[in-house]
């Protein structure tokens, strides 16, 4: 079994927070759809509505993907940013996993800096600028 995918709900602001992680990535994304492009019996949204992102997806590794929606207070549905989830990314090295670091947290709150940890990993922790958790955990075999 593997972690294929995190998936993520913002409340209207999925497409700004996808574009930055693109560009921290630098991949090109999977899938981008919008409410506009969705069939939706009976339902009239507001353009601005319509324009948010019904699902968005970002290959990181081989195996793997962030995934995301809006969530929309005009069908009912509610964001509530938690502090239950991070995403951990383990990178292919030392100069990979400080790139990664520097650029994901710039703009938001560093928890642990990058550093030599007594487990034997190179591990860092932080919230992005959007409220996201994130781990870089460069294993020891890598560093």
């Amino acid at each position: 079994m593997r972690l294929n995918s995190i998936y993520l709900n913002f409340g209207g602001n999925a497409e700004e927070v996808f574009l930055f992680y693109k560009s921290v990535f630098q991949r090109e994304f999977d899938s981008l759809v919008r409410f506009r492009d969705m069939p939706m019996p009976g339902v009239t949204l507001t353009e601005a509505d319509a324009d948010k992102i019904m699902n968005i997806a970002l290959p990181i590794g081989t195996h793997s993907a962030l995934m995301a929606s809006d969530a929309l207070a005009s069908l009912g549905q509610k964001v509530v940013q938690g502090n239950n989830f991070y995403i951990n990314i383990s990178p292919e090295s030392k100069k990979q996993a400080d790139q990664l670091f520097a650029a994901l947290s710039a703009g938001g709150e560093v928890e642990m800096a990058m550093a030599d940890m007594p487990w034997g990993d190179y591990f860092g922790s932080f919230k992005d600028r959007f409220g996201i958790g994130w781990m870089i955990s460069l294993p020891s075999k890598n560093a």
